[in-house]
């Protein structure tokens, strides 16, 4: 494994790797579910490009990015665990951005508009602008993302058909913890009291996926609307269901079986979102 912080490292040292090459962009604090990813990556190219970086332009709360967990020393030793042709790339702010942190603009297809669109404004287009580079400079056959940021999967996709880049997006599935809960970096910022409560979110997914061949999208939305009644410790921030491919809502009418499921809820100030296929 070789860890190196500067991109022009990689240009003047590495501009040769073994093809084809695997990327898993990630923002640190490592889990099981990117574990998965770069497990997956290995065994689909002879190496594998891992980035850590905490990408300041896709937070809109600035407390948000100061309490991000980061242990770059504890990353490293996961990645270590892999056998195989492993690059760890971990560049300061200055090596992304230069002088000028700001996110660009980007023709994403509408898909950024909804959902984590409304509640974190250029969210994307800052998600956007670290991946265009990314993908820019290493010009990886394949890159690898989570489903469980199925929106951020989509707009990814939309982004490297925009700028014709010769990458192939991947998504992979969710992983969850045995309770249910979707793996997620901000997990370890949960309370005891709140972590014991954070499986419902996915239970209450169960539950709708389980009623969506009965009943409309409108009757859902009542149940996740009792729900929270019902446990006012969780806080919903949205829900809704959309068509996977367009991300737009469906009709309240409609049956919601080929649709997906999104949801966004707090635990204290901890904010979570999982997805579900309810077909």
């Amino acid at each position: 494994m070789n860890v190196f912080n500067s991109s022009q490292s990689w240009v003047d040292e590495f501009s040769d790797p073994i093809r084809p090459l695997g990327m898993v962009p990630t923002m640190g604090a490592l889990h099981q579910g990117h574990m998965t990813l770069i497990e997956r990556a290995l065994k689909e190219n002879n190496t594998v490009l891992v980035t850590i970086f905490i990408n300041p332009t896709q937070f809109n709360d600035k407390t948000d990015l100061e309490r991000y967990p980061q242990d770059l020393d504890a990353d490293i030793k996961k990645i270590e665990q892999f056998r195989g042709n492993i690059f760890v790339y971990t560049p300061a702010v200055e090596d992304v951005y230069g002088n000028n942190i700001t996110a660009k603009s980007f023709n994403l297809g509408g898909l950024d508009e909804p959902m984590e669109g409304v509640k974190r404004k250029n969210h994307f287009h800052g998600v956007a602008t670290v991946v265009s580079y990314f993908l820019e400079i290493f010009q990886p056959n394949r890159a690898y993302f989570g489903e469980k940021d199925f929106q951020q999967l989509r707009v990814i996709e939309q982004l490297s058909k925009a700028l014709a880049l010769n990458t192939k997006i991947i998504g992979c599935p969710i992983i969850r913890e045995p309770d249910g809960l979707a793996m997620s970096s901000r997990n370890q910022l949960l309370g005891v009291e709140d972590r014991k409560k954070a499986p419902m979110i996915f239970q209450l997914l169960q539950l709708l996926k389980a009623q969506s061949a009965l009943l409309s999208y409108r009757a859902l939305r009542e149940i996740v609307h009792d729900f929270f009644k019902k446990n006012d410790s969780l806080k919903l921030d949205y829900f809704v269901i959309c068509d996977p491919k367009t991300l737009q809502e469906i009709d309240f009418k409609q049956s919601p079986g080929t649709g997906r499921a999104f949801i966004a809820v707090y635990l204290g100030k901890i904010r979570l979102i999982d997805n579900l296929d309810m077909s």
